[in-house]
């Protein structure tokens, strides 16, 4: 079998040595996650789904797994005692290869504060302590669904933003586009990180996203492209031939949105000649939209100019809020060094220069899915309770060196206040509880589809 088809595998080296860590006579481990803070305020949860359907759910451990795992654990320990052989055996033998465990979280798709409780676990088999924190390695993973998810949305509000100001905010969903398949460090990468980025926008040339959505959330389709040039298209033709390259771009998508790369040789010269002046009529009388990609130099700049030489070879209208927009068969996408700070930056240069958002939409690929890590939004899964001989103990840290990684401390639930808004409380004192059981005992309880998450996270 493959190491990852192998959950006791999937872990941390040392947590295989944590059954015996814990104080004697210990029934039960409650852990929670969170995030503590970070880049944004708020946290989209997204992802959890794949992880309990792919990693979780069903028989998941076997004999042969365990023979596999002790054999690895004892040469990689160097010690054959460390191994929780019989506990593994307690699974299979009593609970037939499921796990007996208990995980509750926020309805994917949620908006949450940064500081609140998201996801907790437990066992249900009190002699299996030491399980729900020997799953903390893989279901901490959720991090970067959720944080990708998390600076998706944040791009929507932005973009939003301008577009609400500038022109046409019905246009956002097709405003931030997904390059990033081949800057991730895997397809599982791609593919979390993908679907993560369709929770708020409905472009992407990442197949993988669009197909993790359908497997694992139900969406039959939900990310859409468009046919587009690279460079080696482009190029093949020499440069004394690139007005030809872009005629064939006409010639092959005679109808409907299209995009060329255009920065090969100079941007400038094939805006204002070759678009602007041979191809002209040909893009305006075309029953689509021409989309013009520069894809080097400074981006504000560049995209600056860009749509300044469209404009003055196509001609603009002044829409209603008082900003220049090109005919709807001219639009320009920018590709290159787009984050979120060079997105408001773009977009702040166009509106100074009266320049609605409706004329530019923009490619994200490692800025969206690998420009960030778990501490990004502090991303930390900690025990808060465990129970000793029938007593519940509550567990928490304090490092004096850190005040910012104190940790909660009992059981917790996530309500909504007053106004609103959703805040952690001892579950004890809550009078209501957003948290619901998504997991228990190898079951996945609560499959949420992909339009239900993107309702809620918008």
């Amino acid at each position: 079998m493959n190491f990852d088809e192998n959950l006791i595998l999937l872990t941390d080296s040392y947590k295989a040595t944590h059954w015996l860590q814990y104080p004697p006579d210990t029934e039960r481990v409650y852990s929670y996650f969170e995030s503590r803070g970070g880049k944004f305020d708020e946290v989209v949860f997204f992802g959890l789904q794949y992880y309990l359907r792919k990693y979780l759910e069903g028989e998941v451990v076997t004999r042969e797994k365990i023979d596999a795992a002790e054999s690895f654990w004892n040469e990689h320990l160097g010690v054959t005692r460390l191994f929780n052989r019989e506990g593994w055996d307690a699974i299979v033998t009593d609970h037939g290869g499921r796990l007996p465990v208990r995980i509750r979280a926020v309805p994917e798709g949620t908006v949450v504060p940064t500081r609140n409780v998201m996801m907790t676990i437990e066992n249900t088999d009190p002699r299996l302590y030491w399980l729900p924190n020997y799953l903390e390695t893989m279901l901490v993973q959720v991090w970067y669904g959720c944080t990708v998810a998390t600076l998706s949305c944040e791009m929507r509000k932005l973009i939003g933003g301008y577009l609400e100001k500038t022109g046409d905010p019905s246009l956002i969903d097709f405003k931030l586009h997904d390059f990033g398949f081949r800057g991730v460090s895997s397809v599982e990468s791609a593919a979390m990180g993908g679907a993560a980025h369709l929770v708020n926008f409905r472009g992407t040339d990442n197949i993988a996203g669009a197909l993790l959505a359908r497997q694992y959330y139900g969406a039959e389709m939900a990310g859409f492209s468009i046919p587009a040039s690279e460079h080696s298209t482009i190029t093949s033709w020499g440069e004394e031939n690139e007005v030809d390259a872009f005629q064939n771009m006409l010639e092959k998508y005679p109808t409907g949105l299209v995009a060329c790369v255009s920065d090969s040789y100079d941007i400038f010269r094939a805006c204002e000649e070759y678009w602007g002046r041979d191809l002209k009529d040909r893009v305006l009388e075309r029953d689509g939209t021409l989309v013009v990609r520069p894809d080097s130099g400074d981006p504000p700049v560049v995209v600056k100019q860009v749509i300044e030489t469209l404009g003055r070879a196509f001609g603009t209208e002044i829409n209603d809020k008082g900003y220049r927009v090109l005919p709807p068969q001219v639009r320009v996408i920018q590709g290159d060094g787009i984050d979120y700070a060079m997105t408001n930056q773009i977009l702040t240069v166009l509106d100074l220069g009266g320049w609605s958002a409706d004329n530019v939409t923009f490619g994200m690929g490692g800025g969206l899915l690998q420009k960030l890590n778990r501490d990004t939004q502090q991303f930390a899964f900690k025990c808060a309770e465990v129970v000793v001989k029938g007593v519940a103990r509550d567990v928490w840290k304090d490092p004096v060196t850190d005040p910012g990684k104190v940790s909660k401390r009992g059981r917790l639930a996530l309500q909504r206040n007053a106004d609103g808004v959703l805040e952690t409380l001892p579950e004890g004192d809550a009078r209501t509880n957003e948290l619901i059981d998504v997991f228990l005992d190898g079951e996945v309880l609560d499959r949420p589809t992909f339009d239900e998450i993107r309702e809620r996270a918008a």
